[in-house]
């Protein structure tokens, strides 16, 4: 065993970890088994099989038009399997409707930021406490949830200062720069209180340093939050950096999977990206 690292005991195995951070599980949190997604005559996603383990950060890319959006619709509840199944905690979740999801902590952002650009940036983690929340509207408007209402501006407090937003919270949303509102609308899903975390391409129009502090964001809600991330993402500099394992998919269906470096020395992998080095001439 290297040093800093420790054994610690996860069910029947033993497990090694470096600077005690928590182990990954080997029991995944998701799974899907041979999912085939129709769109008329149009195969999107085509008898796709993979898992992703508890505790994780797990990449999910492919060229333009491999099905990944798909895939994490299919995942979300947004479209429902034409086949296949998807499991998440070990249940069958296929096809149920997105709000049912988040309320078993399965919370996806999407490409394009959808905050409520009017609201100050706090007011808009306080609308991610809505699911746990469980305030009522009569109770609203009479005072009755007092006690919920300080619970939710604890919570989103918490999570802006996670990711170093709480010196702006009383700023409108519109006024953040782009990688600000980014870190934002993960602010929005970490309230919602995830157990499992789609992300989107987080890094779409960012620049380096952004890029470089979302990194680090995504690492802090994994490694203090006890939370599983998995992230569509083409910025592969990003993508090799943060993730544990990738699964790769190409033309809907499942092409390879492995640990960063496996994947980016794969020649299936390389072709798919950039064509035949005859087709490449």
């Amino acid at each position: 065993m290297h040093a800093g690292e420790r054994e610690t005991r996860t069910g029947a195995h033993f497990k090694t970890v470096a600077n005690g951070r928590r182990p990954l599980s080997d029991k995944p949190i998701l799974e899907l088994r041979n999912v085939t997604r129709k769109f008329g005559g149009l195969i999107a996603v085509n008898d796709l099989s993979f898992s992703v383990r508890r505790n994780s950060i797990h990449g999910l890319i492919g060229p333009n038009g491999a099905g990944k959006t798909t895939t994490f619709s299919l995942i979300s509840g947004y479209y429902k399997p034409t086949s296949g199944s998807v499991f998440y905690e070990g249940q069958d979740v296929s096809g149920l409707k997105t709000s049912r999801l988040a309320q078993r902590g399965l919370i996806r952002t999407f490409q394009g930021t959808t905050l409520f650009q009017e609201f100050s940036v706090i007011d808009n983690v306080r609308v991610g406490c809505h699911r746990s929340a469980g305030a009522g509207f009569i109770s609203r408007i009479t005072g009755g949830d007092a006690p919920t209402e300080r619970e939710a501006d604890r919570k989103a407090r918490d999570a802006l200062e996670l990711f170093d937003l709480g010196a702006m919270a009383k700023e409108p949303a519109s006024s953040l720069p782009h990688g600000h509102q980014r870190a934002l609308g993960m602010a929005v899903a970490l309230a919602a209180d995830p157990t499992l975390i789609l992300l989107d391409e987080p890094f779409t129009g960012m620049n380096p340093e952004e890029t470089r502090r979302m990194m680090d964001h995504v690492r802090r809600i994994r490694d203090e939050r006890d939370i599983t991330i998995m992230l569509v993402e083409h910025d592969m500099q990003a993508v090799m950096g943060l993730c544990e394992r990738i699964t790769v998919m190409n033309f809907g269906q499942f092409l390879t999977e492995g640990v960063p470096q496996e994947v980016a020395n794969d020649p299936r992998v390389i072709e798919a990206y950039l064509g035949r080095n005859e087709d490449a001439a």
